[in-house]
């Protein structure tokens, strides 16, 4: 049985905001003003406590980066969360996909927290099978297979999963399907396992920013890796050329 995922104070969601937002003016007043316009729920003790969860942070933090980047007003954001909460598109992110490549075709640490940082991309199955071109019955291997997943305790699906299916289908015009491709499955937990072990002391750290370092240090870490990992393939391939 899995562990309950920890739920936040309203003083340690602030703290964490902070740290997240250091140019942020963010106060507890504000949280309590966004739960007051119906922007964010979190639960209540039977003593009346808040406790956000990781949903709550989520949405906390597209608020904020929606007043900052792009000084959207509180009305517009609301009407995102609801279609976020339907399992719709953003507006204007029709036919968008994450990345994590730069100019090079190679990934960095910078477009890994770009991904991150734009975690509220969220479509319904239809969509995801529309957007990525390819049939429900791909889909549904691919999520035998484990290669994909929806959102837990949701129908939805978040960024990492339309590319996936996008690439799955390309791969699918080579006659590579589903089922061939659960090595890269392996593969790709083998080296979240790899980081994990070298970033569980940093977050383990009581020091002051230590989950910033430890943020740092994934996505530097992921980065070297795929890069590596996609050098040695392609020096590999060239005895096919």
């Amino acid at each position: 049985m899995s562990a309950t995922p920890a739920r936040l104070s309203i003083g340690q969601a602030l703290a964490q905001l902070r740290e997240e937002f250091p140019d942020s003016d963010i106060k507890e007043s504000k949280i309590r003003f966004l739960e007051s316009e119906g922007l964010v729920e979190p639960e209540r003790t039977a003593s009346g406590y808040r406790k956000y969860s990781d949903d709550d942070m989520e949405r906390l933090r597209y608020i904020l980066r929606a007043q900052k980047e792009q000084y959207l007003p509180l009305r517009v954001i609301g009407e995102h969360l609801d279609a976020m909460d339907r399992g719709d598109w953003l507006p204007g992110m029709v036919g968008r996909t994450p990345d994590v490549t730069d100019s090079d075709g190679m990934p960095s640490a910078d477009s890994f927290r770009a991904v991150a940082a734009n975690p509220n991309v969220r479509v319904s199955r239809r969509e995801l099978i529309k957007t990525a071109a390819i049939t429900p019955e791909t889909l549904a291997e691919l999520e035998s297979y484990g290669l994909i997943k929806a959102r837990p305790g949701t129908e939805y699906f978040e960024a990492e999963a339309i590319l996936v299916a996008q690439i799955a289908g390309e791969l699918g015009k080579f006659g590579i399907e589903p089922r061939h491709l659960r090595s890269f499955k392996a593969a790709a937990d083998r080296e979240v396992g790899f980081v994990e072990q070298v970033v569980a002391p940093i977050k383990r750290s009581r020091e002051e920013g230590a989950d910033g370092r430890a943020a740092q240090a994934v996505a530097d870490i992921a980065a070297l890796s795929i890069r590596l990992h996609a050098t040695l393939v392609r020096a590999a391939l060239r005895g096919l050329r």
